[in-house]
């Protein structure tokens, strides 16, 4: 472990970091496609890489997770990583957010480093290769990725002129679900509604187009588990109120707070960021919101939901806050690009030693312990 936190702090993290954001993503993304197409490859990286903890496995709808710790959406925008996520000791990986056609995305750069501030700011704009090319690639890997391995498929309206009516994006919203309810490689489907950098803007988070969205969903009598990634910025009665229509709809099951932060009043930087860098925050500056939301929705709602907490994870004890707080599974990226592959070991190793510090004997005795004071 410290020799692979050393070799990629000290040499791989500055030779990354010597490139643009867009460009260092876009290498990583090909050198672990490269690498996860190798036979063999994924298998030695997990075995190098990956402790085996029974206290953190987790049984739920028929799928086995290995760690609560998954993989953010906006990584592995084209599920070309899977493999390799797996390998490096992710319980679940979240591929896209995808769409119903291929999508440019904005202009370029997409990213922007906030070192100091622990966070990025991401204006990607739903860049992706579209549905019809990624289910393929999901679908062509071996059985033990493809059918094995939990995999959420964020599904988020495409982001062009054509679908920003609300009927357009409507439609274009089931093109994609239709295709990944048909797919035996997508085990869980997620509901983005709530990305900050879309062209029509974030719509679906209208009570009632999402209430609409929801009921053409239901229509298709969905035997998948559906969540609904959620925004960290409305007030908590705008948010219930989007929750309240998930419960009344009959089939959401999860909920993921949340997406990038908009709002950068609020945020102490610590590093410059001109205002002429568009996008949304990612990291540290989401953590508190995030948590609280997960809070909010778990004392309000038990386990009517299953909970993501997604934000600002760039610690173990960043992860067991929103365990604590209700959520049953976390997931992150820009700790990911901070820390190194490492760190999803990391975080996996710290949460048994809390685990254990707290006298809890599995991680599904922690969810929900701050309302167990």
């Amino acid at each position: 472990m410290k020799i692979r936190r050393f070799i990629y702090t000290r040499v791989a993290k500055p030779v990354l970091f010597s490139f643009s954001p867009d460009q260092a993503h876009s290498m990583t993304i090909r050198f672990l496609a490269l690498a996860g197409g190798i036979p063999g490859v994924a298998r030695a990286v997990q075995a190098f890489s990956v402790t085996k903890h029974v206290e953190l496995e987790t049984k739920w709808q028929g799928m086995h997770f290995s760690s609560p710790v998954g993989l953010s959406a906006g990584m592995d925008k084209n599920g070309q990583a899977v493999q390799i996520m797996k390998a490096v000791g992710f319980g679940f990986t979240e591929v896209g957010s995808v769409t119903a056609r291929r999508c440019a995305g904005n202009a370029r750069p997409w990213f922007y480093r906030l070192p100091k501030t622990k966070s990025l700011v991401v204006h990607a704009g739903l860049a992706n290769h579209g549905v019809d090319v990624i289910i393929p690639r999901l679908e062509g890997m071996a059985r033990t990725f493809r059918e094995d391995y939990p995999k959420i498929l964020s599904i988020a309206r495409t982001n062009d002129e054509e679908a920003s009516s609300d009927e357009a994006g409507l439609a274009d919203f089931i093109i994609s679900v239709r295709k990944a309810l048909a797919s035996p490689a997508v085990q869980i489907i997620e509901l983005n509604i709530s990305c900050p950098n879309a062209f029509a803007g974030e719509r679906f988070t209208d009570p009632p187009l999402f209430t609409e969205l929801l009921s053409r969903v239901a229509k298709l009598k969905p035997h998948k588990p559906v969540f609904i990634k959620m925004p960290i910025e409305l007030t908590w009665p705008q948010t219930k109120k989007l929750i309240d229509i998930a419960d009344a709809s009959g089939i959401v099951t999860g909920l993921v707070y949340g997406n990038l932060k908009k709002d950068r009043s609020d945020v102490v930087l610590k590093d410059e960021l001109p205002d002429s860098v568009e996008g949304g925050l990612s990291g540290a500056p989401t953590r508190k919101k995030s948590t609280e939301l997960v809070f909010n929705t778990y004392k309000e709602y038990g386990t009517r939901f299953v909970i993501v907490g997604v934000g600002g994870i760039l610690t173990p004890e960043d992860a067991y806050e929103k365990i604590k707080a209700g959520a049953t599974f976390v997931e992150f990226i820009t700790g990911l690009i901070m820390n190194g592959p490492q760190f999803v070991e990391d975080v996996n190793n710290g949460l048994v030693e809390l685990l254990k510090r707290d006298g809890y004997a599995h991680i599904s005795d922690a969810v929900g312990a701050a309302h167990k004071r």
